[in-house]
């Protein structure tokens, strides 16, 4: 690896799992609008290509966690279904 490429690795790699979900999802927003601009060498495309997936894996993650939680709150059961309990007073 070159000292180009190792410069720009360090620079575009973020640290896993700092950051909220927004903080996340406007960081892809970025990369997005930069890699749709298509002025980049070849090596800082695939840079931020890299940290984008890594950001999008580490997104899906939380909001997989999230739905699991709000699916142990309101009960669903393995078909989807809401699990209806009676109130009590």
């Amino acid at each position: 690896m070159s000292a180009s490429t190792a410069t720009a690795s360090s620079e575009a790699e973020p640290v896993l799992g700092a950051g909220s979900f927004e903080e996340t999802t406007r960081r892809l927003s970025q990369i997005v609008t930069e890699l749709e601009g298509g002025d980049l060498p070849l090596e800082r495309a695939l840079v931020l290509f890299e940290e984008g997936v890594r950001l999008a894996r580490g997104a899906q993650e939380r909001l997989d966690k999230a739905e699991r939680r709000v699916e142990e709150l309101l009960g669903v059961d393995a078909q989807g279904k809401a699990i209806v309990r009676d109130f009590e007073s």
